[in-house]
């Protein structure tokens, strides 16, 4: 593999493509061409490098899929605060070796993304990194605390995106009523880790017939669907939008089926492990599985793949958590949660594309347009005048993953060893090609 920062070129023309546009349903022969950070022109006339520009730099694509970056809606940076699991850089290097061209972080960093300074200096360090484009979600409440209304509207305005208390739901129906009502005013979006903590208490993996055999504390699925059913009377209350992250249980994707047919302000998505694995990965105690929300039943893992496939879910995101090895190397009990995604996101989301469940371009687009529609962010489609920020990747390429090939600073990823099909071989961000894959 090679990461390479490219200097701005004039025009680039990339010709001999399979074209790809989940936005608009595009799928044909073609070739695209950019000019400086823009896309200028595509479509199928540029498919032959005798059609590009006379003064453009010619890249055969080679027949591959050329396609709109990924847009990775939940990420876990570590920095500022924890840069011994992850940094921005190792983090830019992971997501564009994965496709991902843009990513929103979620606020849990130290300190938390709840003061504009905070927010103001992600996107600095993003900036001079160079690397995948890095927009904040905001805290709904300081501190993470789940008490006191951070002050949203401030945040807005310096550049977060929606607001979230992250790896923690926000669990007092009294502020998060309040905030909702807030979120309505300024027509804010709020991000819930659906989670009843109560309910879920010092659960490590999904409460079941699993969990009794290797003698480990359990977190019911009813702590997820109770949370969601909670929070959706409240928008219905206070007519405000709600997303909720993650979801990975049947009954909690049921309701937001149900509401969404209501009329209801509501989206929701999931992420890699939920529909391609379920509680039986844990086998011997394997850490690397410990994620929150905990891997369920197969009947939630096909209930995932179905909210995937009738659009109840709206969107794929990698849930990204690096965890350092001594957070991981402890008894299952005492490990932390959370697995790394960003290089796998389009692998092992292919799966669904390749088992026949989903066409190519909706698998895609769960990953490009439509979380940055939900997310209000100029991304993700193929558009002339838009940033050229696009992926070249092979869908069928057979690799199998192993976490210390990764570009992750920390390992610890759930697919460990899995067979995948699908492989990025470019990424190009505002025109530059930033990871380019030695073949």
């Amino acid at each position: 593999m090679a990461v390479k920062l490219d200097k701005p070129l004039g025009k680039t023309a990339f010709v001999n493509a399979r074209l790809l546009d989940p936005a608009t349903g595009l799928d044909c022969s073609g070739g695209l061409l950019t000019d400086g950070e823009e896309i200028a022109e595509f479509g199928p006339k540029l498919a032959k490098a005798k059609n590009a520009a006379a003064d453009a730099t010619v890249i055969d694509c080679g027949g591959l899929c050329l396609a709109p970056g990924l847009l990775d809606m939940r990420v876990q940076l570590r920095e500022p605060g924890e840069s011994h699991k992850g940094t921005l850089i190792t983090a830019g290097r992971a997501a564009t070796a994965g496709g991902v061209t843009s990513l929103v972080c979620l606020p849990n960093t130290e300190p938390v993304i709840d003061d504009m300074s905070v927010v103001e200096f992600v996107a600095r360090r993003a900036r001079k990194a160079g690397l995948a484009k890095v927009y904040p979600y905001g805290a709904v409440t300081k501190g993470l605390a789940g008490e006191e209304l951070a002050e949203m509207g401030m945040l807005a305005e310096s550049g977060a995106v929606a607001f979230t208390d992250g790896v923690h739901s926000v669990n007092d129906a009294r502020v998060m009523r309040m905030a909702l009502l807030y979120a309505s005013t300024f027509d804010l979006l709020i991000i819930q880790h659906a989670e009843e903590k109560s309910l879920a208490g010092d659960g490590v993996m999904n409460a079941g017939e699993t969990s009794m055999r290797l003698g480990l504390s359990g977190i019911p699925s009813e702590a997820e669907v109770i949370m969601v059913e909670r929070d959706l009377r409240l928008v219905e209350a206070t007519g405000s939008r709600i997303h909720f992250a993650h979801l990975s249980t049947a009954a909690a994707i049921d309701a937001v089926r149900k509401a969404k047919a209501r009329g209801l302000a509501i989206t929701c998505d999931t992420a890699p492990p939920y529909f391609a694995l379920n509680e039986t990965a844990v086998g011997d105690y394997r850490t690397f599985t410990k994620l929150s929300p905990p891997l369920r039943t197969e009947e939630d893992r096909r209930a995932v793949v179905e909210g995937l496939k009738d659009g109840t879910i709206d969107a794929i995101a990698s849930d990204h958590a690096p965890e350092d090895e001594d957070a991981k190397r402890l008894p299952f009990a005492q490990a932390a949660f959370g697995g790394i995604g960003l290089e796998t996101l389009l692998p092992v989301s292919l799966e669904l594309y390749h088992n026949k469940q989903m066409p190519l371009l909706d698998v895609l687009k769960l990953m490009t347009s439509a979380p940055a529609d939900l997310l209000r962010l100029s991304a993700g489609r193929l558009q002339v005048g838009a940033p050229a920020d696009l992926i070249l990747f092979d869908p069928d390429r057979g690799w199998k993953i192993d976490a210390d090939d990764l570009l992750s600073k920390s390992k610890n990823s759930p697919f460990d060893g899995r067979p995948v099909q699908g492989r990025v071989h470019r990424t190009v961000i505002d025109g530059r090609t930033v990871f380019e894959r030695e073949v």
